[in-house]
C-alpha cells in the first residue's frame, strides 16, 4: 500500500529527494575582478577568468603599489565527489595548497584543505564564503575553530 502511494503521487517522491546544487554554474558567480583591503595601504586584487567549465584565479597582494606576492588558483569540478577542487600556487614558495570547496546553498561556499575533506567539522582551516550580492562577498577564514578573520570583497571594473 505504501509503495503504491509512493508510485501514484510523484509529489511524495519529490519531497524525499534533495535538490542537488549545480556546483559548476554557481562557481561562475565569482568570475570577474575583485578587491579587498587589509588596511589603508594593503590590498589584494583577484581576477577570475573562465577556462571551459573551470576557472583560473590570479591574485596579488599590494602594498602602496608594490606587489608583495602573487597567487595563481585553478578551480575545477570533481564530479565523483560533487566538490570544487582548488589548487593554489604561490610565487614565494614551492608549496602548493589544495582546497576542497562546495556550495551548501546558492550563496554559501564552504571549504577545507584537501587533507581535512573527510572530517571538515574538525578541520584546522575552514573557509566560508557568503555571496552578499553580485558585486560583494565575504570570505570568513576560521583557524582551529577559534581564530576568525573576515574579508569583504568588492567587484571592480578591472
Amino acid at each position: 500500500m505504501v509503495l503504491l502511494m509512493f508510485i501514484s503521487f510523484p509529489e511524495l517522491r519529490a519531497q524525499t529527494t534533495e535538490s542537488k546544487l549545480n556546483q559548476v554554474e554557481l562557481m561562475k558567480q565569482l568570475l570577474g575582478n575583485w578587491e579587498t583591503n587589509f588596511s589603508d595601504s594593503n590590498s589584494m586584487i583577484l581576477d577570475f577568468t573562465a577556462f571551459g567549465n573551470a576557472m583560473i584565479g590570479n591574485a596579488k597582494s599590494v602594498t602602496k603599489d608594490t606587489i608583495i606576492h602573487v597567487i595563481t588558483e585553478f578551480w575545477g569540478y570533481d564530479d565523483k565527489n560533487d566538490k570544487i577542487i582548488v589548487a593554489e600556487l604561490f610565487n614565494n614558495t614551492p608549496v602548493m595548497e589544495i582546497d576542497v570547496l562546495w556550495f551548501s546553498s546558492k550563496s554559501t561556499i564552504e571549504g577545507v584543505l584537501l587533507k581535512d575533506r573527510s572530517n571538515p567539522e574538525n578541520a584546522a582551516l575552514k573557509y566560508n564564503i557568503e555571496i552578499i550580492s553580485p558585486d560583494s562577498f565575504l570570505m570568513i577564514t576560521i583557524r582551529n575553530n577559534t581564530d576568525r578573520s573576515v574579508l569583504t570583497w568588492t567587484r571592480t571594473k578591472e
